[in-house]
């Protein structure tokens, strides 16, 4: 494509068909009569010489150019993985929205590839954020009013070979089971219930079995063992004293065999919590100002596991970014 200036006095009508308009042109009550990127036809020609202006700036398309409302609309749905579905264009991009509540995932080295080509435009939430369903969580379009056919195809070549440039997981219901310090106290007990409750419901779970446990290893340790039994398929653990590694819970999951994955995680708020896992049942250790209503690092990590995901250290560090 090629640009071209054009001038009234030189032009007729037939001679612009086919070409992109690069500006609005207005009505002289300011109405956009004929709006930038749209290719003259005939009855689009023959309005333009009734409107007033000097000087047109057109684009002339080359046979293998691809106008922006097919590429931009092609560029969408080839990074839109499982999950995600194409909204019609509106103002010049393409959203991508969820279909469900879930966990946004952004394969950021595809993303980039498709972006560092001169053109194609996609950009997201981030990777890790928590949607829901309709939200919005990136938009593609093309930077000019037309893109050649090979760097079009090598786009989408680039955004197929990953499994979904933007794709969203969905929460799977879980059965959530508890054990909670006898130390914590009726009332914030209660509070907890609450808080909790209202989370996992709205990620479409329920908090299932609590079990209060005096501070003991072998009491806590029966604890966890009572949860699994009533088929808890994750596990919180409230009360603990995190920066103390001979506290009892502990001490419990090292006699139960359990693996510590990681011990804090470089975010805040939630520093402090730290996750297990004990013979496939993920074990979350929740940091105090997690405990009510307040939205922490556990929010993040919960809804991760609410998808099936099995998080391990190095997926706790990327927290930090």
């Amino acid at each position: 494509m090629h640009a071209v200036r054009v001038e009234r006095h030189e032009v007729q009508a037939g001679e612009l068909v086919g070409r992109v308009i690069c500006h609005d042109l207005r009505s002289t009550d300011g109405r956009v009569e004929i709006p930038k990127g749209r290719v003259l036809n005939a009855d689009d020609s023959a309005r333009v010489m009734t409107l007033g202006w000097s000087e047109l700036h057109l684009l002339a398309l080359d046979p293998d150019d691809v106008h922006e409302q097919e590429a931009g609309d092609r560029i969408a749905r080839s990074v839109a993985g499982r999950g995600v579905q194409v909204r019609p264009a509106s103002g010049g991009h393409w959203p991508l929205a969820a279909e469900h509540r879930g966990v946004l995932a952004v394969d950021n080295a595809a993303l980039e590839a498709v972006n560092d080509l001169e053109g194609p435009c996609v950009y997201s939430l981030l990777d890790g954020q928590v949607v829901d369903e309709g939200e919005v969580v990136a938009r593609a379009k093309l930077i000019p009013f037309a893109v050649s056919a090979q760097t079009l195809s090598l786009a989408e070549e680039l955004a197929m070979a990953s499994a979904g440039v933007v794709r969203v997981s969905p929460f799977v219901p879980h059965r959530i089971g508890s054990v909670v310090h006898q130390s914590l106290g009726e009332r914030a007990m209660s509070r907890f219930r609450d808080a909790v409750g209202e989370k996992l419901g709205w990620f479409g779970s329920s908090l299932g079995a609590v079990c209060t446990a005096s501070p003991l290893p072998t009491a806590i340790a029966d604890a966890f063992a009572s949860v699994a039994g009533e088929g808890a398929e994750i596990i919180l653990v409230a009360g603990t004293k995190a920066m103390d590694v001979l506290d009892p819970t502990f001490v419990a999951l090292e006699q139960l065999g359990a693996r510590m994955i990681r011990h804090g995680v470089p975010a805040h708020p939630g520093s402090l919590l730290w996750l297990a896992d004990w013979q496939g049942v993920p074990i979350v250790g929740m940091p105090t100002c997690g405990l009510f209503a307040q939205a922490t690092i556990f929010d993040l990590v919960i809804a991760r596991l609410l998808t099936g995901e099995r998080l391990q250290r190095r997926d706790l560090g990327r927290l930090a970014q």
